[in-house]
């Protein structure tokens, strides 16, 4: 499976972006798809995922309300619509495919959980 995201750039405070990320592979459609972030000196960490269908969507608390998960499946594309950014949104986001289909409700995924991953895309949002 690769992964190819894009969508990145520099934006002000209160703005959006959209991050796209398109999948090769044929088992796209059956999996859970993610995306991280990672800012200078820090861990990755969570910020959305979807399960294979798009109905199922988990979010970090940071971003909740902010950002939107979607995929299209027919595209092989996942989504990330981002909005009401703040300057500690700023990272290198990733998007990743999930081993699973699709996670009980509530459940906060984890590094673990995701098999394949991109190469990355800059968000800086400048205050």
């Amino acid at each position: 499976v690769q992964l190819q995201a894009s969508g990145g750039g520099l934006v002000q405070t209160g703005g959006s972006l959209r991050l796209s990320c398109t999948v090769a592979g044929r088992t796209f459609t059956s999996r859970v798809m993610g995306w991280f972030r990672q800012a200078p000196g820090k861990e990755r960490e969570f910020v959305a995922a979807a399960s294979w269908s798009g109905r199922d969507t988990y979010y970090s608390e940071s971003v909740k309300g902010r950002f939107t998960i979607s995929r299209d499946n027919a595209k092989s594309t996942v989504y990330l619509q981002m909005s009401s950014l703040k300057p500690e949104d700023t990272a290198v986001y990733y998007c990743a495919a999930g081993y699973n289909s699709d996670y009980e409700p509530g459940y906060r995924p984890q590094l673990g959980d995701f098999a394949s991953w991109g190469q990355g895309t800059q968000v800086t949002v400048s205050s």
